[in-house]
């Protein structure tokens, strides 16, 4: 038993992203008891439970506490999930396919487990937790190392049909683009996610070095490793990486009109590993969306000034999305008549 809580009262958030994993061990009245960061367990679906679970076991012993403090566990997954079951059916760039990634949580930590994709369940935190308002309708667009969206309509997160309702990172935006991870070439997030850009930027480089063309910073694309670095040559005067975080302002604006018309929502929140460049990031963003305003009257209507907001690095949205979805259906199978999210998944 730990102190400052009672048997089975902490709830565990877990957020795996493409290349980091952020675990929030909470109170019951919400206050983070520990936080923990640790590099994601990429392309390993036989060793993902375990990893995962190992993660958690060391989040708990920093937190002072066991398993059997833990009411629920929530895992966000950048990927489709079945709610029901716990099963990760397709997570592209984590090369994780049909895996029983809730059962084996379950019986590795004995602690009832929630799955829900990382995007979806952050979009749900966002809303639950009121970050932007008292609004009953948003959606999260993430840019990170995929893009994808979460939406909530009427104080409820949108799934779809098929578990994939806000994936359009994987619409395709230019046909003659490069191939994207899911099959298809030119996507969204074939062209605008982080390692979309860093690839882009490079062979604008490669192709300005065969032409004898001088770097105007003094700064060459084997020095740039990370989407950060070529934010950091843009501000340094590249005009390669100038040229290609405007385009990708356009390609994420054309995502956010996307939206705005499909779910026509009260705020889309702007979020993900790219969007942490704050200013230079956004910068393009909004020219291009003051030019759909300019030339359509139905784009100045959806397009509201106070649609887009910009998610403050360090929120922890992925994890708190995570709480979120297991508070939820917790609450849910302990008040069963009550309305509320469904239990992500079953026992195994």
């Amino acid at each position: 038993m730990t102190s400052g809580a009672t048997l089975r009262e902490l709830i565990v958030g877990v957020d795996i992203g493409g290349t980091k994993t952020a675990i929030l061990v909470t109170e019951p009245d919400g206050s983070v008891r520990v936080r923990q960061v640790a590099p994601t367990a990429v392309g390993a679906p036989n060793r993902a439970a375990d990893s995962i679970a190992s993660l958690v076991q060391a989040a708990l012993d920093a937190a002072g506490a066991t398993p059997d403090d833990v009411a629920a566990l929530g895992v966000g997954v950048p990927g489709r999930v079945e709610r029901q079951t716990g099963q990760v059916t397709l997570a592209v760039n984590l090369d994780w396919h049909d895996l029983p990634l809730g059962p084996r949580l379950e019986a590795r930590l004995g602690i009832p487990t929630f799955v829900e994709n990382d995007v979806r369940a952050a979009a749900l935190g966002l809303h639950r937790r009121r970050l932007f308002g008292s609004v009953e309708s948003l959606a999260l667009l993430a840019i990170g190392t995929g893009i994808s969206a979460g939406v909530v309509l009427d104080g409820r997160l949108h799934r779809g049909s098929l578990g994939l309702a806000g994936e359009i990172g994987h619409v395709v935006i230019d046909p003659d683009g490069p191939r994207c991870a899911c099959g298809n070439s030119g996507c969204f997030e074939a062209v605008a996610a982080g390692p979309a850009i860093v690839a882009r930027t490079r062979a604008g480089w490669a192709a300005r070095r065969n032409g004898h063309a001088d770097t105007t910073a003094g700064l060459h694309g084997d020095r740039a490793v990370d989407a950060e670095g070529v934010f950091a040559a843009a501000a340094a005067g590249d005009e390669v990486a100038r040229d290609i975080l405007e385009s990708t302002g356009k390609a994420v604006a054309w995502g956010i009109h996307l939206l705005a018309l499909a779910y026509d929502v009260e705020r889309i929140v702007l979020g993900g590993g790219v969007s942490h460049a704050g200013e230079p990031f956004i910068a393009p963003i909004r020219r291009e969306l003051d030019r759909y305003r300019a030339v359509s009257p139905l784009a100045a209507e959806v397009l509201r000034p106070d649609l887009l907001e910009l998610l403050p690095p360090g929120s922890d949205a992925g994890a708190w999305g995570a709480v979120t979805i297991a508070r939820d259906a917790l609450s849910r199978d302990r008040n069963p008549a009550s309305p509320g999210q469904e239990r992500v998944v079953g026992h195994a």
